[in-house]
C-alpha cells in the first residue's frame, strides 16, 4: 500500500499556520496532526474554567468546548478531522497536547473536544459517564484483558457487546511510569492478508452472540455478524473476550480468526506518547496492546472514548 500524502485543503492563512497534517512515524496509513503552541495554549486558556463535572453532567458543554477548539483552530480543522477518519485509506490520525499541559482535566476537555467534533459520544456503561479513566498496574482483579498488563491484549473493535452504534474510538495517555512494552497494536483490515478466507466463510457474515462481563455494566445479549458491510465498504465487530460460540464450528473459526489476524504483519505496535491521542474508525480499525514487561512500580493512565459520527 501507498501511504496516503498529507492533506492539503486550502486553508487561510491563519488556518495553515495553526495546525499541520502529515505523516505518522510509526503507521503507513495514521495520520499525526501537529499543533501550533501558542494556538494550543490559547484554547486550553480559554476552556480552563470548564469543569470536567460540568461535561459529564450537562451534554451541550462537550459540544462548547468543541466549539472553542474549532474557533481556536479555524472551520476547516472539524472537516480535516472527520475526512480523516471517515477516509478508508487512512481512518485514524494521532495529535498531543503534551507539550502545552500535562493537567489531567485539560487532557479530558481536549479529549471530549475532539471528539465532539466528529460526532455525539456513546455512554460508557463501565464508567457510567460518556468517557472512562483507567489505571494499567502491576496487580489487578478484574475480570478482561483491559487492566491486565501483562498479558497480550488481543485485537478488537469496541462496541460489540452493545446496540448503540460505535463508529469511532478516541484514547489518550494521561500517564505512565516504569512502563516497558504496552505498545498499542493496530490492524487495518485491509492490510490483512488472510482477510477475504474469513469473510467467504459460511460463518463470515453470520450473527454471533456477545455478552459482557459483570465490569462493564452491561446487560445487553447482542447478535450481530464479524463481517458486514457499512458507508465506509467491509467493516468488521469483533471480541474474542466476550463473543459466545454456540458450537464447536463457531468456536474454531472465531480461534482462527483471531489467530490469523494476531499473526498478521499487517499489525503493527504504535507507541502513544503521555498527552497523545489517537481516533480510529471503528468500522475497519482493529485495536489491541503488547504485554509490559514485569515492573511492580508500573503505572498507566488511560482515557477512552467513543461515538458516533455526527450525521
Amino acid at each position: 500500500m501507498n501511504a496516503p500524502s498529507a492533506i492539503s485543503p486550502p486553508f487561510s492563512q491563519a488556518e495553515e499556520t495553526a495546525f499541520v497534517v502529515g505523516p505518522h512515524p510509526h503507521h503507513p496509513r495514521l495520520r499525526h496532526i501537529e499543533l501550533k503552541p501558542s494556538v494550543l495554549a490559547a484554547f486550553v486558556e480559554s476552556v480552563a474554567q470548564v469543569d470536567v463535572q460540568n461535561l459529564q453532567y450537562v451534554p451541550f458543554m462537550r459540544y462548547k468546548v468543541a466549539e472553542e477548539l474549532q474557533k481556536a483552530f479555524g472551520g476547516r480543522f472539524a472537516s480535516t478531522l472527520r475526512q480523516l477518519t471517515a477516509d478508508r485509506e487512512t481512518g485514524g490520525f494521532t495529535l498531543g497536547v503534551g507539550a502545552v499541559t500535562d493537567r489531567r482535566d485539560d487532557y479530558v476537555r481536549m479529549g471530549t473536544a475532539i471528539g465532539h467534533l466528529l460526532g455525539p459520544s456513546n455512554h460508557d456503561a463501565m464508567s457510567g459517564t460518556y468517557f472512562a479513566r483507567f489505571l494499567v498496574k502491576d496487580t489487578d482483579n478484574s475480570d478482561s484483558y483491559l487492566r491486565q498488563a501483562y498479558r497480550l491484549f488481543t485485537l478488537h473493535t469496541d462496541g460489540t457487546f452493545v446496540s448503540e452504534a460505535t463508529d469511532w474510538l478516541l484514547m489518550m495517555k494521561f500517564a505512565e511510569d516504569n512502563a516497558v512494552g504496552g505498545e498499542s497494536r493496530f490492524l487495518h483490515i485491509d492490510d490483512w492478508a488472510e482477510r477475504d478466507s474469513f469473510v467467504s466463510h459460511p460463518m463470515g457474515r453470520l450473527p454471533f452472540a456477545y455478552k459482557a462481563p459483570g465490569s462493564k455494566n452491561v446487560d445487553e445479549h447482542i447478535e450481530r455478524p464479524v463481517f458486514f458491510d457499512s458507508e465506509f465498504g467491509l467493516s468488521m465487530s469483533f471480541i474474542d473476550q466476550f463473543v459466545q460460540p454456540r458450537s464447536m464450528e463457531e468456536a474454531l473459526y472465531l480461534h482462527d480468526l483471531s489467530s490469523s489476524m494476531e499473526r498478521s504483519p499487517g499489525t503493527r505496535e504504535v507507541p502513544l506518547p503521555v498527552g497523545d491521542l489517537v481516533v480510529l474508525n471503528n468500522y475497519f480499525w482493529l485495536h489491541g496492546r503488547a504485554p509490559f514487561e514485569k515492573n511492580p512500580a508500573l503505572h498507566r493512565e488511560l482515557m477512552r472514548q467513543r461515538g458516533m459520527f455526527a450525521r
